[in-house]
């Protein structure tokens, strides 16, 4: 049984948020968020408000996995290159390098 939305508005669609998180943390979550994001309008105009809601929830879903995924990609390679300083610098100041 199909659900009415009593505002007519469509689901949120997470289309941006998807885009962005594509384009500047991790690709394969992004367009997966894409793909979910590009259904929502569509499904609920077409009178499945019920795929709709699932559509966006799948689309908020990977969109976060997504952006979390970058983030702590980020913060290893960022771990990772003071790590490699650190020791870059304690080996040129031991006169071991």
């Amino acid at each position: 049984m199909e659900n009415q939305n009593t505002q007519g508005q469509p689901p949120k669609t997470w289309l941006v948020e998807s885009i962005l998180v594509t384009l500047f943390c991790c690709l394969p979550f992004g367009i997966v968020g894409i793909i979910n994001a590009s259904k929502v309008e569509s499904k609920f105009f077409a009178g499945a408000v019920d795929e709709a809601m699932k559509a966006s929830q799948d689309a908020a879903k990977w969109t976060k996995i997504g952006f979390f995924v970058g983030i702590g990609v980020i913060a290893l390679y960022l771990i990772m290159w003071l790590v490699l300083g650190v020791g870059f610098l304690t080996a040129a100041g031991s006169g071991n390098f």
